[in-house]
C-alpha cells in the first residue's frame, strides 16, 4: 500500500537483463522493480527474454518474438535479441546491439506515457545510449545505474581486439554519462570512477546491491543439499556458484583440484551455475580425471539458502583488474548466510577495502594458483578464524545490506531528485 501523502511515480526502466534470471544484475532489477510497486507506484519494464548465464533463452520464452507479460505488479515487454553460440568481444558487442535494436520501438512506444523518470540499467551500454537520446528529446527525468562499467572491463580485460578502437569510445561514453539527472553505482570505488569520467558529485550516488537478511541466513548443514546431492559428511565442499564467465578466472579451479587430490583427499571443488566457460572446465576436469569437481546446474531461488548452508568454503573469484569495474554479487548471499568466503583481489581495489575492512572473508591474489592454494589451505585447517570470519559475515549483512534499508534510502533518493 502507498502511505499516505507520499506520490506515486511512473517508473520505466530499461534493461537487457530481468527476472526470472536468477543471478547478477537481472535479479536486483527485478526485485527492484517488484519493491517499488509494492510502495504504490506504477512501474514497467523494457528488458529480454531471459536467458543469463546459460546464454540461451529459457522457456517458454523465444529470442525472436515481442511479448507482454505481469510479474507481481510489474508490467514487462520483452523484445527480440540475438545470442552467440560463441564468446568473443565482438559476438558480445552483436548480441548487445540487437538488444538496443530490437528494443528502441519499444522504448519510443513506453515514453508516450511521460513517465516521471525513466532508469536504465548498465550493462548494455548501448540502451544507455538510448536512454540518454530519447529522455533529452522527450524532456523526460533520467537516471543511469551502473552495475557494471562494460567498457572498462572489457578494456582490462582484453575482451574486445581492439584497445585503441575501445579507448576512443571513451570519451563518448564520458559526454553520454553526464547526460543523466542521476547517476548512481553499486560501490564507492564505482561512484568515483564516475567522477573521473565527469559526473558530477552532486548528481552521482551509492546504490548498494542488497541482500534479504529474513530469508537469507545461517541455517544448519542438515538443512543443507548434501544429503540430495549425496555428497558425504566428512566432505569440505569448495563452493563456487553463479556465473561462469571469463572475467571470474575460473581455469585456476582444475588446477587447484588437481594439486588437492592426494593433500586433501576430503575436498570437494562444487561448481553449481553456467556460463561460457563452463564447458571448458568441464573438459578440463575430463581430461585430468578430476573426481574432486562437481558440476550442478544453477539452482532455483528456492533452494538458494540450502545451497548456501552447503558450502564450507566459498570461492569468490576475479580476474586481476576486475575488481573495481564490478563487485561481485554473490558475496552479499554468503555473507547473509554467515558464510566463509575466499575472495581474490588486489591491494588497493574496492572488493579488497570492503572485505579487508569488515573481515568478511580471507583476500588473497587474483589468478595465482599458489596464493589461493595457500589461503585454501588456511581455512581447511583452522576452524576457529572460519568462524570468525563467518560471525562478522552476518553482522556485516544486517548492518549494511539489508534489502528494506537500501530499497527505502534509494526511493527516498528518487522522490527527492523528482520533487
Amino acid at each position: 500500500m502507498q502511505p499516505r501523502g507520499k506520490r506515486k511515480l511512473r517508473i520505466l526502466i530499461y534493461g537487457i537483463n530481468y527476472v526470472p534470471e536468477l543471478v547478477s544484475t537481472g535479479k536486483y532489477t527485478g526485485e527492484m522493480a517488484e519493491w517499488l510497486v509494492q510502495q504504490g507506484h506504477e512501474v514497467k519494464v523494457i528488458t529480454a527474454p531471459p536467458y543469463y548465464p546459460y546464454w540461451q533463452v529459457q522457456k517458454p520464452y523465444r529470442s525472436w518474438i515481442y511479448c507482454r507479460e505481469k510479474i507481481k505488479g510489474v508490467k514487462i515487454y520483452r523484445c527480440p535479441l540475438w545470442i552467440p553460440r560463441r564468446s568473443s568481444g565482438v559476438n558480445r558487442l552483436l548480441h548487445l546491439f540487437s538488444f538496443s535494436l530490437f528494443s528502441f520501438p519499444v522504448l519510443l512506444w513506453c515514453v508516450r506515457g511521460r513517465p516521471d523518470v525513466v532508469i536504465t540499467i548498465e550493462p548494455s551500454f548501448f540502451t544507455v545510449v538510448l536512454t540518454a537520446m530519447v529522455s533529452y528529446v522527450c524532456g523526460l527525468k533520467s537516471w543511469l545505474h551502473v552495475q557494471d562499467f562494460e567498457l572498462d572491463a572489457a578494456l582490462s580485460l582484453g575482451i574486445l581486439p581492439n584497445k585503441k578502437w575501445t579507448r576512443r569510445v571513451a570519451p563518448f561514453e564520458q559526454w553520454v554519462m553526464r547526460r543523466f539527472d542521476r547517476v548512481s553505482s553499486i560501490s564507492g570505488a564505482m561512484v568515483e570512477r564516475l567522477h573521473k569520467k565527469g559526473v558530477h558529485i552532486n548528481r552521482s550516488r551509492l546504490f548498494l546491491n542488497w541482500v534479504d537478511t529474513v530469508n537469507i541466513r545461517p541455517v544448519d548443514r542438515s538443512e543443507s543439499l548434501r544429503a540430495e546431492w549425496h555428497i558425504p559428511e566428512t566432505s569440505q565442499v569448495l563452493l563456487y556458484s553463479g556465473n561462469m564467465g571469463k572475467k571470474q578466472g575460473l581455469e585456476v579451479i582444475p588446477k587447484l583440484a588437481k594439486a588437492l587430490i592426494n593433500r586433501r583427499p576430503d575436498t570437494l571443488f562444487l561448481m553449481v551455475g553456467d556460463g561460457v566457460v563452463r564447458q571448458e572446465l568441464e573438459d578440463m576436469a575430463e581430461k585430468e580425471k578430476l573426481h574432486n569437481i562437481r558440476f550442478m546446474p544453477l539452482q532455483p531461488l528456492e533452494k538458494l539458502v540450502a545451497l548456501l548452508a552447503t558450502a564450507d568454503i566459498h570461492l569468490v573469484l576475479q580476474r586481476r583488474g576486475a575488481a573495481d569495474f564490478v563487485m561481485p554479487s554473490k558475496l552479499s548471499a554468503i555473507c547473509a548466510a554467515g558464510g566463509m568466503a575466499l575472495v581474490t583481489a588486489d591491494h588497493g581495489t574496492e572488493l579488497f577495502r570492503v572485505v579487508h575492512d569488515n573481515q568478511i572473508g580471507l583476500i588473497v591474489d587474483p589468478e595465482s594458483e599458489d596464493t589461493i592454494m595457500e589461503g585454501l589451505l588456511l581455512l581447511l585447517n583452522n576452524s576457529a578464524l572460519c568462524q570468525k570470519y563467518k560471525k562478522q559475515a552476518r553482522i556485516y549483512a544486517e548492518s549494511m545490506l539489508e534489502k528494506e534499508m537500501i530499497l527505502r534510502q534509494f526511493e527516498s533518493q528518487l522522490l527527492e531528485f523528482l520533487h
